[in-house]
This record gives C-alpha cells, structure tokens and sequence, in this order.
C-alpha cells in the first residue's frame, strides 16, 4: 500500500466578483470555439527599444488565430492596436514548405503577424509576411514591402544597429541596406543539400536553436552555419490529405545514422568573404548555439559531440582566427543545454549556468575561462538568466527555489554572497521581461484556473499598472464558466528510490461520499517537460470539462520530467519506458486508496511521448490501467531522431538492447483494455509510420483497438474543428468504456 507523504497547499487565487453569476455548462465545442476562454492573454510581450511601450500579439475576437500587434502606451497609459494584420497583409498566406516545417518546430500556430522585430531606434517594426518582408513606420503608421519576390524570404531581423534587415532566401543569406535598398547576398552556394544560416532539423526540434546565423555588435561580420544535408539518408515520407497524397523525399537523420555535415563561418559585410572556423578532427559533431562577445572580434559557441556527454564554449578570435576553449561541462548520462550565458560590458567576465552540481545553476567566469564564484546553488533548479545590473552588480533570474510548482523572479548579487530574494508573489506561475535598464519588468502571470494578466511592476515586484488585466468581470468569455470550474488538488508521492513526485488531481463535480468514480491519469511523462504546475494551460479546460462529466483526473510528473534537477531526470538513461511507468504505477496506487475511485475504471491518456508512455502502460500494466488514448505516439526509438533519441538511450550500436527494450513492441501481448490510438497523417515529427506500425503488430497479434486519423495535420494536430473533433472521440472512447452517460 502506497503511503501519500504530505499535500501541498498552494495560495491558489480566488477570483472575486462584484455580480452574481450563474454558471453556464462548459462544452467541448465552446472550448474551441471564439473568443478564446482565455480572454486577452497577450503573447510575445516585449519592451520597445526607448522604452516607451510595451508590444504584444492578442488574438482577433471573432477570430483568435489570427494575431494583430497590440500596444501599451506608457505615456499616455492606454492599450491600443497598434498594427493591424489585415493592413499589412488580408489573403490567406502561401507559405514554403520550409516556412511551413519552421513554424511547426517553432509550434506557432495562425495567421496575421506571428513575428515581429523591433528596430534599434524604436521608430519601425519588420514583420515577415506571406513569404515577403514588410517595413512598418510608426510616425507615418505606414508599411511598405522590403522584398517582392517570388521566392520565401525567412527567418528576417534588423541588424544590431538598425541599418540592415538580414533573412534567408533560396537557402542563402542576404542583407538588404535599409538606406539605399541594396541587398548584399553573403553566400553563393546554397539550394539542393546545401544550407546557409539555416538551423538543421534537429538544432529547430531538439536543440531549441532556430537560426543559423548571428550578428557582431558592430555590425562588421555575420557567424553563420553551413549545412551539407548529403550524409543524411532520404526516406520517402508521405502526407496524407483528404483529397491528395503527398510524397516528400525527407532527410531524416534516424537515430544511429548519419548527421548533416556542419560549418561554421564569419563572413565580411564589406567582402562578403567567409572565414571558415576550424571545429576539430572530429566532424560528426553538434554546432548548438553561437552568440558574440562585447569585443565584436571574438564569436563564442558551444561545440558539442555526439554522444552528448561534453560541451565546450569556444573562443573564436575572428581576427588572429586562433580559438580557445573557455570551458569544458561534461556528464556520464547527457548534458541539458541552455540559453543563460551572458556577457557583460565590461568585457572582462560572463555568467554562465550549469547542472554540474545536480541542479542548474549560474556561475560567474572571466572570460579567460577562470571560474570566479557560484552565484546561486541548492536542491532547485534555475528556469533562465533575465537580466544583469552591472552598476548594482545584480543578478535577476527566473527559478524555483520557494516551490518547483510556480517560476518566480528571483535577485542576488552578481560578484559577493548575499541573499537570494524573490521578486514575484507566490501563488502564481510568472514569466517575465526586464527592462534593457533593469529598472522595471512585465510580469505575464497566470494561475491554474485564471489565464495570464500581464503587470508592469518595478523591478522591486511593486506593482506600477496593467498591461492587460484580462479581469475575470462579466465581459470576460470564461465568466459563466467560472462558478464550476474545481480547484485542483496538489500533492506529493514517493518514487521506489525516495525521490519527490509531484501530482495534480481534479475531483468530480458531481462527487458524492459512497460514488466511485472513473479516471483518467493524462500523463506526458518525458524529458523536459513538466505538467503538475500552478499556471494556465487550455488544455486544463478539457479536464475541467471531463471533471464535469463525473472523472476524476490525475496528473503526475514522474522521474525523468523536467525542472527537478538532474538525478531526477536520469533515472531513465538507456532504457526509456521503465522508471516513468513503475511511478505512474505508483500513481495508480495512492489513486486506489482514495474511496471515491473506482479502481476499475482507471483509463489513462496521452500525447507525443505522453502517447508513448500511455501504450506502454496498457501493454506492461494492464492490471491498474484498464483503458487508454495514445495520441502521435512513438512506438520506435528507431524510427526518431539522434539528438533527442541518443541523448536519452545512447546510440543503437552500444546500447541494442536498450532500444529493443524501449520499444513498445515486445509488450503488445499484455494489451488486455480497449485501446485508441491517434495520428496526423502528415506528421513530419514522429512520423505515421510509428502508428502503422504498431497497427500492424497488433492486427497479426489479433488485438482489437481503435483507432483515428487526422488527414493532413502534423505532430501538434493543430485548427479548431481537428481539436474539437479529437477531444470529442477521447471523450465518447471512455464515455463507452467506463459507461458514463
């Protein structure tokens, strides 16, 4: 028997109302349907460059994916549209495959402006725009076309100073001298299996590194990638629409085969000739990130191997073109990278974070590589870097230290020990933009049952003015939902090697003492990830509706989830698919000391790895999972990618073995509930062939399942008919299964 160790109560914020309402039964089709439930929950927050303005993409009203460019004017204190997307650009957008493939690894899902750059002086805006560029003036609220051309100009920004627009076209990089309009092309040799300034597919999926390019300060030079895809092997991948079938010959870089040959070179704005930087005997290497230093002649990146058990950030003098290594993290299991490095303007030192104690912290380095002092440490893990006030010699951070539930703002001092004080107020999920002079922050916070506000606060927490209350009052489109709407409960559970869980549970609406109630575990379970949070999340409102609908609904981050620390996540090296499911076991036993539970009706559901770790339940834990919905599932460690699948279970020359026992293959034959499986039969992510696959495993197997697919949608199964119709299947799957009327 299961002992539950303690609960955690959270200063969950109760939403005050001055009227009376009536609450209004919440439907899947309203979850997805306009105006967002979330109300005005701005993304993209970002100060202006003078500081005079804070920016923000907001859903249209009747329409909220497609995105328009909001202002709050702090001059004059008022929130207004500030460009509106139809201005710009009205029809529908024909987008390259290319554009197409980056923005589904960026997860940007809509229309209108998705990106948007500021200029140096704060005066204009870039927007790329149906494949072109649009220059947009403030002062004359005019916009005017950067390019016109029949090709994709892609990953678009200003430079450093504000005198060019650089972007990609036809796999090449170009810059384009806002004064006289001259575009100056920087590479020759790209198309075909040749890339430049382009971010590889594994650098975009599993690196979180979306160009290939970077700026000097001074604007003299431009890093860059080259990438030579021949290596990687093509597979035929097909798509599947309602009306056609696409087939595209994809170089996919399977796990154990061969990765795209890298470069990287420093070309001359003036020149435009590229000095090659020397990586190394070694050429079967990651380039993960690059970012220059304050001295405009030295490029710093982060030389990474195959094995992902040594990084090194690198040196690179662009002008004696000598390197050194700065330093050197290394790991037994793998090495998680980030994006908090910084250096200062002094030119002397940078801050840099690092798991090397078991949890990730920040660290203040000479740039000669000496390592001065750990500025933060303890058993909690730092989110980001946000902010360096050199003339206070303060460090502000985004971290966990008070709970791993909520990121909060955090100072401490940049170069002497002194105490770590929190900005932000608990009770709350809180993800912030300082100021460029540290002197105030946007404070874009959320709850689990209150979509995010975004304040302007001093950067002391003190509370200035809203940006966006987005106040629950009765304009609000969540307001007749709200009275039934449950508060979770939060608490915790012991792993079999003592580590902390943490889970997440919604009880029925209609619970009653003496009423078993069915259950949906939904689980993801993976790396970097973590669901047991107290933040706004859309998808919390299918469970609030399924909670209405009698299930209780239990969520459980287990060990090899994100944001607690490094033992925790390495608990599943090489052999993926063991520790998570013996605690969502685990899971499964507290649930059944609960008396308002009906053990027998304990289903379990979903997606991407979440799909993965709900077909390995069914298959090895029949007895405690009795039916399941398996969404986008990798069934094949195989058939994935090799930075992320070789980062967890090592390469399939060493570890065989591992990814045999991985697979959800050799446990077929423990299928004993019903079972729903769900694909987007263009998925250029974890591929179809993962489903069909294991369709035919099973059919030879004689096991019945179900199954849907979603023709011409892609991993994140993305559109508001393809969700409500997805949501109403899981929904009628266990309705049937669990006889809930």
């Amino acid at each position: 028997m299961l002992k539950k160790i303690k609960s955690l109560s959270l200063a969950l914020p109760v939403v005050a109302t001055a009227f009376s309402v009536t609450a209004e039964p919440l439907t899947l089709e309203r979850i997805f349907d306009d105006p967002s439930l979330a109300g005005k929950a701005p993304v993209q927050l970002k100060f202006s460059p003078d500081g005079s303005r804070v920016t923000y993409l907001q859903g249209k009203t009747d329409d909220y994916n497609r995105y328009d460019l909001w202002e709050y004017n702090l001059k004059d204190n008022k929130n207004r549209l500030l460009v509106d997307s139809a201005a710009l650009f009205s029809g529908p957008e024909n987008l390259s495959d290319e554009e197409k493939a980056r923005r589904e690894r960026q997860r940007i899902f809509g229309k209108g402006i998705l990106e948007y750059k500021w200029s140096k002086d704060g005066k204009a805006l870039l927007f790329p725009l149906n494949g072109d560029l649009y220059y947009y003036e403030l002062a004359s609220a005019k916009s005017r076309k950067l390019t016109d051309t029949e090709a994709f100009e892609t990953d678009a920004r200003f430079s450093p100073k504000g005198h060019y627009v650089s972007f990609i076209r036809e796999q090449n990089l170009y810059a384009l001298n806002l004064k006289t309009g001259q575009e100056i092309q920087l590479s020759k040799d790209g198309g075909g299996v040749i890339k430049n300034g382009m971010a590889e597919f594994v650098a975009q999926e599993e690196m979180g590194r979306m160009t290939g390019y970077w700026w000097s300060g001074d604007e003299s030079k431009i890093a860059y990638t080259r990438v030579d895809e021949s290596p990687v092997k093509e597979a035929i991948r097909n798509e599947i629409y309602a009306d056609e079938v696409k087939l595209f010959n994809q170089r996919y870089p399977f796990t154990g085969t061969d990765n795209v040959k890298i470069q990287l070179g420093v070309v001359s704005i003036n020149n435009q000739k590229t000095d090659w930087v020397d990586l190394g005997e070694d050429q079967d290497i990651y380039i993960a990130r690059a970012k220059w230093l304050k001295d405009n002649k030295t490029l710093s990146y982060q030389w990474q191997d195959r094995s992902q058990h040594n990084l090194e950030l690198r040196f690179y003098n662009s002008d004696t073109k000598k390197q050194t290594v700065a330093l050197t993290e290394t790991s037994d299991t793998w090495i998680n990278l980030h994006f908090d490095l910084q250096f200062l303007n002094d030119k002397k030192h940078f801050v840099w974070a690092s798991e090397r104690d078991g949890f990730k912290h920040l660290y203040l380095y000479r740039t000669n590589g000496e390592m001065i002092r750990q500025i933060t440490q303890g058993e909690w893990v730092v989110d980001s870097l946000k902010g360096i006030d050199e003339k206070k010699g303060i460090v502000y951070f985004a971290g966990r230290k008070d709970t791993a539930l909520e990121s909060h703002l955090y100072s401490v001092p940049l170069f002497k020990k002194g105490e770590i004080k929190r900005v932000t107020e608990l009770g709350a999920y809180h993800n912030v933009v300082i100021a460029k002079d540290n002197k105030t922050f946007i404070d874009n916070s959320s709850s689990v049952n209150k979509p995010g506000s975004a304040a302007l606060r001093k950067i002391n927490g003190e509370f200035i003015t809203w940006l966006e209350e987005n106040k629950l009052d009765k304009s609000h489109p969540l307001t007749p939902y709200l009275a039934d709407l449950i508060t979770p409960e939060y608490g915790t559970l012991k792993a079999e090697d003592g580590q902390i869980m943490h889970y997440r549970l919604f009880k029925p609406t209609n619970y009653q003492d003496g009423k078993k109630h069915p259950v949906i575990v939904n689980v993801y379970g993976g790396p970097h990830a973590q669901r047991v949070t107290n933040s706004w999340r859309s998808k919390n409102l299918y469970f609030q509706y399924m909670a209405q609908q009698g299930y209780v609904i239990f969520q459980l981050d287990n060990r090899g989830s994100y944001n607690r620390g490094k033992k925790f996540e390495d608990v599943i090296y090489k052999h993926l698919g063991v520790a998570e499911v013996a605690d969502q076991i685990k899971g499964v036993e507290f649930l059944r000391t609960l008396d308002y539970v009906d053990p027998e009706r304990i289903g379990i559901y979903g997606h991407s790895y979440g799909g993965y770790m709900a077909l390995m339940t069914m298959f090895k834990a029949g007895d405690y999972f009795k039916a399941g919905v398996s969404g986008a599932p990798v069934t094949d460690w195989a058939l994935y990618d090799t930075h992320y699948t070789e980062r967890y279970v090592g390469h399939p020359a060493t570890n065989a073995k591992g990814y045999e026992a991985s697979a959800v293959f050799p446990y077929a034959e423990g299928l004993k509930g019903p079972l729903m499986i769900y694909h987007g039969m263009a998925d250029d992510n974890v591929l179809f062939t993962h489903a069909t696959k294991l369709f035919k495993q099973l059919q030879d197997q004689e096991k019945q399942f179900e199954m849907m697919t979603y023709p011409g949608s892609k991993h994140s199964l993305r559109g508001k008919s393809v969700q409500t119709h997805l949501h109403q299947t899981i929904t009628s799957f266990f309705n049937r299964h669990f006889n809930v009327e």
